[in-house]
């Protein structure tokens, strides 16, 4: 296991099974904030639920996929970061996020996405690293901007969420784009 600080008050840690009952209860203080975000088997309200979801993510790692990881600030977990898809084969990744209220405003996100971008592009070698989002979620927008992506493209209508198609952006990163390290 490991500990990443982000902030002297935050740190980037694996989320594991162990802590399915801490990724139930967290939940509970960000569903509706980032319900319209996210989709809808990520918003669990049940530990089994969220055991789940983190079962679903530490297969998908196994096979040297998909990864999750938790944010802690000053202790308690306020939201995280993930590999949403990984692909060493095929060269490239897909990172998400997601926090609740008490998370917002200290650059959590922003840290620990670059510490995902360091490892892909860094550690793997990986050639390229997407950030996925609802056109009109600014937040997240944001952080891909802050962490050197540059928009690709609006894909229209291509996000489904509450029975409403939305628009999603896609925003990119690669390797040749990006100082590793940075």
């Amino acid at each position: 296991m490991f500990t990443r600080t982000l902030t002297p008050d935050a740190e980037l840690r694996p989320l594991e099974l162990w802590r399915d009952a801490e990724f139930a209860e967290h939940p509970d203080r960000a569903r509706e904030h980032i319900r319209p975000w996210v989709g809808p088997s990520f918003v669990t309200d049940t530990v089994e639920g969220a055991r789940a979801t983190l079962h679903r993510y530490a297969l998908a790692e196994a096979d040297d996929g998909a990864r999750l990881f938790g944010i802690w600030l000053r202790g308690r977990l306020v939201g995280g970061v993930m590999f949403v898809t990984f692909s060493a084969p095929a060269g490239q990744c897909e990172i998400g996020c997601w926090l609740e209220p008490a998370g917002e405003g200290h650059g959590l996100v922003t840290a620990a996405t670059n510490v995902l971008i360091e490892y892909a592009l860094g550690q793997r070698g990986l050639n390229r690293v997407e950030w996925r989002c609802r056109a009109d979620n600014v937040r997240s927008a944001a952080v891909a901007r802050r962490v050197g992506m540059r928009l690709e493209g609006t894909l229209r209508g291509a996000w489904l969420n509450g029975g409403t198609f939305h628009d999603k952006q896609v925003w990119g990163l690669t390797r040749a784009g990006r100082s590793i390290g940075a």
